[in-house]
């Protein structure tokens, strides 16, 4: 359970509808049913570690892209200083968006996007005198994690995009436990993810994403724990129907 303490100075208390702007709600974007909700109601962003998980097209990376976009954030990844961008294909929600934010302390923040880390590494690296230059010379797991170490620390919000994408089952669990140590410095994580294994974190917070909308789950009710429950246990059950 969260303390109350804690949950009193997390750094984003919720994200909802900016009224002083229109949104097109026949745009694609907004009539994704979680977004939808959002749009509707706004999010509470709960303190330490939150999970948004849900299938491909529930909205997740959506979602995660307008929580950077409307903290200040480079929707590519990266701090609110990061320049790097190779195509823009973010939805306009987090420009329709407005932050509540908890005041009274300076916080930090980053964005690890999985798929456009190469991107990242590169303008890393051409920063004249900068500290990343040697994240080319890593695999992408390694220099995943090892950005992670050098960005995510202490108090602050912080934004992660399918981290599980290039690391291994025992690279999962490092994240996993990173993920707990930055929670118990204060920070606020948002994840969006696909694994079973970094959503079993003890005390986070998961938001399935679905035709539904968005609600809150526990981890043994996730279809995904109950996919690999039976893939795991009969594999050939389901090869059997794919091939």
């Amino acid at each position: 359970m969260v303390a109350v303490g804690r949950e009193a100075g997390r750094p984003i208390r919720r994200v909802e509808v900016d009224g002083a702007v229109e949104v097109d709600r026949q745009a694609w974007w907004a009539r994704i049913p979680a977004i939808a909700a959002i749009l509707e109601r706004g999010l509470n962003i709960p303190a330490g570690v939150t999970f948004l998980v849900g299938e491909n097209g529930s909205g997740k990376s959506t979602l995660i892209e307008a929580l950077a976009a409307v903290h200040g954030l480079n929707p590519e990844g990266g701090s609110r200083s990061a320049r790097h961008s190779t195509r823009e294909t973010e939805s306009p929600l987090g420009s329709v968006l407005r932050v509540v934010r908890t005041p009274g302390r300076a916080v930090n923040s980053y964005f690890l996007r999985a798929e456009t880390m190469h991107g990242l590494y590169t303008y890393l690296e051409d920063l004249p005198g900068g500290p990343d230059q040697d994240l080319h010379d890593r695999s992408h797991g390694e220099g995943f994690l090892e950005l992670l170490d050098r960005k995510f620390r202490g108090y602050g919000f912080y934004l992660m995009d399918e981290p599980e994408a290039p690391l291994s089952f025992t690279s999962t669990l490092g994240l996993l436990s990173r993920l707990d140590g930055l929670r118990d410095a204060g920070a606020q994580v948002v994840v969006a993810t696909h694994s079973p294994l970094l959503t079993a974190l003890p005390g986070a917070t998961i938001l399935e994403l679905s035709e539904a909308g968005i609600r809150k789950v526990a981890w043994g009710d996730l279809e995904i724990v109950a996919h690999w429950r039976r893939f795991l246990d009969r594999p050939d059950s389901y090869l059997r129907a794919l091939l």
